[in-house]
């Protein structure tokens, strides 16, 4: 056995013993804390973690005997990043059929089709996905798994996953509906106002107990899609700002909680979104339509809704590129946004989005330690992440990537 594979089996017995065992207590001292809630950046300030959660945060912190040390040395620590709406998990390479399992195709013609509210992505979800280790030492240590649009206006059912390597990696209270309006209308003969009959009929469906004639569901799709017209979270992908408003109202007279993805004209209903309480999932680096639905993107889309007070996150609905989310976040703040505003659209906002604000997405007292060890600010190009906790176990710092480069870079003497 080489040196190597030696040392790569020691990790991975330390590993696993750890886990066995639970995080160990540690304590992050002297760290300049972006904490992405109320208190804001904490200057030399420390982090106690014990039994995974955050304990303490504060200056001048007591460690218990045996607690790990983590000299912060004023580098910037911020709670873990999500990587948007992504597939991460369920796509492994686009061009090989067997790895992509994030979507279901129909093969009858659009107006045909039977809506599948029922379909869970998640159940495809592969923790051991080379793609997963490649993401999270970016800094990071969740996703949220949303299913890939088919021809279908219903897309399916996805959640929030953590992405330290667990089987049973679904976080609690994040699970979602994704309805795909953007392009969708060929269901209604073209029309986009047919697009509101058709999921009119299915709510009639998923309400009747005594469905007769033909239907746009099956009974697994009735009862799915029933669960969320009791307050259930459904993600609508749309962006022109016409669609927004007759979505959400129709959304919140059906019993429904609209989150808005995409959004690329909801600046110009931003004070009627505010008004409903309803967010915004947007990729900030859209500026230019791509079809007539667009024609309002312009750069500080993300500012004017901040500014209008909607909860807005992040997402470009990368998979091999989800690490990248940072840079969107950067790019916002470039046009106007907040810093700290931009750093909460990659962290808290999305947690509170995806019913998590209690558990993650901060660094506060009982939250999950998810936490990222910076060396520099986080939102520049230029900074990496030097360690990521998941909560509160070390993540390995390397990936197929980094093993790679290790492999085939030629170093002088």
């Amino acid at each position: 056995m080489t040196f190597h594979k030696v040392i790569a089996a020691a990790v991975a017995v330390l590993l696993f013993a750890t886990a066995a065992l639970g995080a160990p207590d540690m304590l992050i001292r002297g760290a300049k804390v972006h904490t992405a809630a109320t208190p804001g950046t904490l200057e030399n300030t420390d982090v106690l973690v014990r039994d995974g959660k955050i304990a303490a945060v504060g200056a001048g912190l007591v460690p218990a005997a045996g607690t790990i040390i983590v000299e912060g040395r004023n580098r910037p620590l911020t709670p873990g990043f999500y990587t948007g709406l992504a597939n991460l998990g369920a796509i492994e390479i686009w061009g090989v059929e067997d790895t992509v399992q994030a979507g279901i195709g129909f093969g009858a013609p659009a107006w045909d089709q039977q809506w599948r509210p029922e379909f869970d992505v998640t159940r495809a979800f592969n923790p051991r996905s080379l793609l997963i280790p490649v993401t999270r030492i970016e800094g990071l240590t969740w996703t949220v798994l949303a299913p890939e649009s088919s021809d279908s206006i219903m897309s399916g059912q996805g959640a929030a996953l953590t992405l330290d390597g667990r089987f049973d990696a679904t976080l609690a209270d994040s699970r979602t509906l994704f309805v795909n309006w953007n392009g969708a209308s060929a269901q209604s003969g073209g029309s986009g106002a047919g697009l509101y009959m058709l999921f009119e009929q299915a709510i009639r469906e998923a309400r009747s107990k005594n469905a007769s004639g033909r239907q746009l569901m099956q009974p697994a799709g009735r009862e799915a899609l029933a669960m969320y017209l009791r307050g259930g979270r459904v993600v609508f992908n749309v962006d022109r700002a016409a669609d927004i408003r007759q979505l959400v109202m129709f959304a919140q007279r059906n019993g429904m909680r609209p989150v808005i993805s995409g959004g690329a004209e909801a600046w110009l209903v931003a004070d009627e979104l505010a008004r409903a309480r309803v967010p915004v999932i947007l990729n900030p680096l859209t500026n230019l339509p791509e079809g007539f639905n667009q024609l309002g993107a312009r750069f500080d889309n993300a500012t004017l809704l901040h500014r209008a007070g909607v909860r807005i996150a992040f997402s470009s609905g990368e998979v091999h590129n989800a690490r990248k989310i940072r840079q969107l976040a950067g790019n916002a703040v470039a046009h106007g946004l907040p810093w700290e505003a931009a750093l909460q659209a990659v962290t808290s906002s999305p947690a509170e989005i995806f019913g998590m604000g209690a558990t993650r997405g901060s660094i506060s007292v009982g939250q999950a330690a998810d936490l990222v060890l910076w060396n520099a600010d986080p939102l520049e190009v230029t900074s990496v992440a030097e360690q990521v906790w998941i909560e509160g176990r070390a993540i390995e710092m390397r990936s197929r990537q980094s093993e790679l480069l290790d492999r085939y870079l030629k170093r002088s003497p």
